[in-house]
């Protein structure tokens, strides 16, 4: 009876208008796409860690968001398609999968060219996954492009 009587009233403040509002704008935001950048350093040393951008930002991306992603430090060796394909989180597919389900969706990947350059990663380990080396004008204006920065 009591449990009636709350869903009751319940309806009643679901019919006021503020509610109705209020409704309507969370619809709205939940399908606002965002443009989100996601860094990342974590390398092949962590791969659970290592995995977050990719994993994230390929859900992100099935969403709907629009993705960019920015390497640098020891993360930039995971554009190598061998240390991609061996990195294996804990629970997931490995970085090579997740690096070529991006590809697929088109989302930008940048590796550090001067993290690059030091670790000896190539021109061509980028075009396996359609990436292109970083600078910082590249990474500032991603930061300005960008809804929302994550850093993993």
């Amino acid at each position: 009876m009591a449990r009636r009587a709350f869903l009751s009233h319940m309806a009643k403040l679901a019919a006021l208008p503020f509610f109705a509002a209020a409704g309507s704008l969370q619809a709205q935001s939940a399908h606002k796409s965002l443009k989100i950048l996601m860094k990342s350093a974590w390398g092949s040393d962590d791969p659970t860690k290592a995995a977050f951008p990719f994993s994230h930002g390929l859900a992100l991306a099935e969403a709907g968001h629009q993705v960019q992603i920015y390497l640098l430090g020891e993360a930039v060796v995971l554009m190598r398609k061998v240390v991609a394909d061996a990195v294996t989180p804990v629970g997931w597919p490995t970085v090579g999968e997740f690096l070529n389900k991006l590809a697929a969706k088109n989302v930008q990947i940048y590796a550090c060219g001067a993290c690059s350059r030091a670790r000896g990663v190539t021109e061509a380990d980028l075009t396996n996954y359609g990436a292109k080396f970083g600078s910082p004008p590249i990474f500032v204006s991603l930061i300005e492009w960008a809804d929302h920065v994550i850093t993993e």
